[in-house]
């Protein structure tokens, strides 16, 4: 097959992956056939039902690609009740799913996807190209603007075949659009969507993935029950139920008396209990990053004008005495919010425990006695450890008060900028450092406090560059810029400590390398 008048070469899986997700130069192409993993797979009825004890309240935002934010949480949900063309799996970082092939062309302007044929969505539509078209064009989550702005048109060549043409060649363009970076690449139903329309869907959702929606209680449970038509396999359990259970110490007694089978985000002293329960497993995995921000930093007025009380701050925090104390030491403590393993992160020291020079700083910006900082907000999963932060500041003269919230609260106040003082942000979405950047650093990205005009200007420069040194050296300075100017409090690489109970057999976790839930859930097992 060939994408207009421009000659294609095929690149094998490893050959791609040393390039890797964003690093593609010019000319390559690279076509993915389906490997053994993926393959169609067929096994005996589903059977049973399957709980989780969730750490926070369902939003049904989740339940819409088209709204996803660059955080890990919305793919808890997105996993189940849909698929993707391209996405992480067992076997790959970017597996054909409902693309069974992707190619870029020779300048970089075209990108074809070949389409799985004979799938359908579980109200029985058929999946075609259309539903691709239709599936980007209401997207209008994160990277929304960036992929609109780069992609000239959607082409449908036919049903089974759809082209991405963009105004200039964007390294960019598969990282953005075919890895959890954004939500783009998850397909929903174009007649159906169009019938019920936006709101309808997120409480009727219909999808393409391993499980159908049954019913949601706001508040209080997803039901979900397995799509035997699913393409991949059949699932091998029958019910999945996701149950909202804020409070740590509840979600714990429910896994020890069977009412769940796994939990999330069970820290610090409960995590310790758990250690000591045979009946129960610790699994904990490598999750996103977090981070403080200082949402007045741009105020003349606020103390976090000042470079020198930001560093205070980063000074003032015992990072690894938190990561022992709530995480048991399985945090990974960073200087920066862009993991190591991604694409083009600079690798940065965390800034040291160091309350003496914190002080000093402080007075030499003029506050001595220290000062008022107003509320730290934050999910309210981990107060506790915004509560261990805040009690580093306050000793230094940082004066701030720990603002807990439901999560999708937290998350649509900091979208919409309405949070003040300094607020808690973490992401566990993948990507490369251009992701992360074009999220939380470049002043126009979705869930950015930055507003530094070299920092978009280099963004926007490396974005257009095809040669990957100059691109790494870009992206480089920001992160450089990012953490000699103190504009974040980076406290670590999360150890997201997860909990099963005896009846799992397969919990599905850590399956997807780097996804820090359950999945993919068609893998999923009770003991027999």
């Amino acid at each position: 097959m060939t994408s207009g008048p421009h000659r294609q070469r095929v690149w094998s899986r490893r050959a791609f992956l040393q390039q890797t997700l964003g690093g593609v130069a010019a000319g390559v192409i690279w076509r993915e056939w389906p490997s053994r993993p993926l393959a169609m797979a067929q096994q005996g009825t589903p059977a049973g039902q399957m709980t989780w004890a969730l750490h926070i309240t369902l939003a049904p935002t989740w339940f819409d690609p088209a709204e996803t934010g660059a955080l890990i949480t919305p793919y808890l949900c997105l996993y189940a009740l849909h698929d993707a063309l391209v996405k992480p799996m067992p076997d790959g970082r970017m597996s054909p799913c409902l693309a069974t092939s992707w190619h870029e062309s020779e300048d970089g302007l075209t990108y074809d996807f070949e389409l799985r044929q004979g799938v359908k969505f579980h109200n029985g539509d058929p999946f075609t190209a259309e539903d691709v078209a239709f599936s980007f064009e209401r997207y209008k989550g994160t990277g929304a603007a960036e992929l609109k702005r780069r992609v000239k048109a959607v082409e449908i060549i036919d049903p089974h075949h759809v082209r991405f043409v963009l105004h200039d060649p964007w390294p960019d363009f598969l990282t953005f659009y075919a890895t959890p970076a954004t939500g783009a690449g998850w397909i929903v139903p174009k007649t159906y969507t169009e019938k019920v329309g936006n709101d309808d869907f997120k409480t009727q959702p219909v999808g393409l993935g391993p499980y159908r929606f049954v019913s949601y209680r706001p508040g209080v449970e997803l039901v979900l029950e397995a799509y035997t038509g699913y393409w991949r396999k059949t699932p091998f359990v029958q019910r999945l139920v996701f149950k909202s259970v804020p409070d740590p110490t509840t979600r714990l007694a429910m896994l020890k008396n069977r009412e769940a089978d796994v939990t999330y985000a069970i820290y610090g002293t409960l995590g310790e209990e758990v250690q000591r329960d045979k009946n129960l497993k610790l699994e904990p995995t490598l999750a996103g990053t977090e981070w403080g921000i200082f949402v007045d930093m741009y105020d003349p007025k606020s103390p976090w004008h000042d470079k020198r009380v930001r560093l205070a701050a980063n000074y003032a925090v015992n990072r690894q005495a938190l990561n022992e104390a709530e995480t048991l030491g399985y945090s990974k403590l960073m200087g920066g919010i862009i993991p190591e393993t991604y694409e083009f992160a600079l690798p940065l020291e965390p800034y040291p425990y160091d309350p003496q020079r914190a002080k000093a700083l402080l007075a030499e910006a003029g506050y001595s006695r220290g000062f008022d900082a107003g509320e730290f907000s934050c999910d309210a999963v981990y107060a506790g450890v915004i509560e261990g932060v805040v009690n580093d500041l306050r000793a230094v003269g940082i004066r701030a008060k720990v603002q807990p919230r439901e999560r999708a609260a937290m998350q649509a106040a900091q979208r919409e900028k309405t949070v003040k003082n300094l607020t808690r942000m973490g992401s566990g979405a993948p990507g490369n450092a251009a992701t992360r950047v074009e999220a939380f650093m470049y002043s126009k990205g979705v869930q950015s406090f930055l507003k530094d005009p070299e920092i978009d200007q280099w963004f926007e420069q490396q974005a257009r560059e095809r040669d990957r040194t100059k691109r790494e050296a870009l992206l480089h300075k920001i992160q450089q810029k990012v953490y000699d100017e103190a504009y974040f409090l980076p406290l670590w690489q999360l150890g997201f400590l997860c909990v099963t109970g005896p009846r799992v057999a397969v919990s599905g976790l850590g399956l997807i390398p780097g996804h820090i839930y359950s999945a993919p859930y068609e893998e999923v097992r009770l003991k027999a």
